[in-house]
């Protein structure tokens, strides 16, 4: 049966609400990109999340809180954590952190993990979702697994729209990258994926954070971190200088060589916000069989640019 259309009035977010603490899956906007939602408590919800994206279940899953008080509940802040915090949520940060012995979060959703992911969010809709079910929401993006992540309703139905009970339209995504992802488990900060918060903004708060070259792995700590992700079905080259027989090209900065079959424009100024927030929505526009392949301009490797080339290195990848 195909999902409900909510918007993001009173009456629909309460109708929403009902939906996940019943167990159902409710897709919903944030600034970064959309989440499939399920109640973090119930192992089933949880399980059906994972059932929807096709998802490894070793790979955690981001539980949602409405604001720090609440996510005080299900881990442990230590001195960084509650600077971090009032810092920068509701914001695009995801902390993890060690585990309570009480918290209710299902194991699962943290892959059978000691440390819990969490984030409060900054859209609207989502706070207001958030505060309407009482519960902490896990939301993974809202595509299928290893697909490209969603940054409009329409995107989500393309890619879920059978397989869950109702999509929360809240227009484009503001940020349109997943969050950054911080892990203050350990006596030092690490940084497990570049997001929508640049790790330099992190620094100037807590000090140095160690920055691993992250590639697959058989447990990774949070989500975003497996080789292959956030693919398309064309091959993707990056870097790209000369255009190839059949290429489509996301643009960015200068003009882009001649040759190239199709453009799609991340940012004509080389803005990083603007590109960030077009980056999905550009490469779904391109993800067409006409094309040979998409290539991709250079993007430098500072503030957003190194999530975005995170993004595109990871969508580049060899696919199993």
């Amino acid at each position: 049966m195909p999902a409900i259309d909510l918007s993001t009035d009173s009456d629909d977010i309460a109708a929403a609400a009902r939906l996940l603490q019943r167990g159902e899956l409710v897709a919903f906007p944030t600034e970064t990109v959309y989440g499939l939602g399920g109640d973090a408590t119930d192992g089933r919800a949880v399980a059906a999340i994972f059932a929807a994206k096709g998802r490894p279940r070793f790979n955690p899953l981001i539980s949602h809180l409405a604001d720090a008080d609440a996510a005080a509940e299900f881990a442990v802040f230590d001195e960084r954590a509650r600077a971090v915090a009032a810092r920068f949520w509701p914001g695009p940060l995801t902390l993890v952190l060690p585990r309570r012995a009480d918290c209710r979060i299902a194991l699962l959703a943290g892959a059978g993990l000691d440390t819990v992911a969490l984030r409060v969010p900054a859209h609207p809709a989502a706070h207001a979702l958030l505060a309407a079910t009482g519960r902490p929401i896990a939301a993974p993006s809202a595509n299928r697994s290893g697909r490209i992540s969603p940054t409009t309703a329409a995107h989500v139905r393309a890619e879920l729209g059978e397989r869950i009970a109702a999509i929360v339209d809240g227009g484009p995504c503001r940020i349109g990258l997943e969050s950054t992802v911080l892990d203050l488990s350990a006596k030092r900060p690490i940084l497990l994926r570049p997001g929508g918060l640049p790790i330099e903004t992190l620094e100037a708060t807590i000090g140095p954070i160690d920055r691993p070259e992250i590639h697959a792995a058989d447990a990774p700590r949070s989500p975003g971190m497996l080789a292959s992700h956030y693919a398309p079905s064309l091959p993707l080259r990056l870097d790209a200088a000369t255009a190839l027989p059949g290429e489509a090209v996301l643009a960015f900065g200068a003009s882009p060589p001649s040759g190239f079959v199709e453009i799609a424009w991340l940012s004509r100024s080389g803005d990083l916000a603007e590109a960030a927030a077009n980056l999905f929505a550009a490469l779904r526009a391109l993800d067409r069989p006409e094309f040979s392949a998409i290539a991709v301009m250079p993007i430098p490797e500072h503030g957003l640019g190194a999530a975005i080339n995170d993004r595109l290195r990871r969508a580049a990848a060899p696919r199993s």
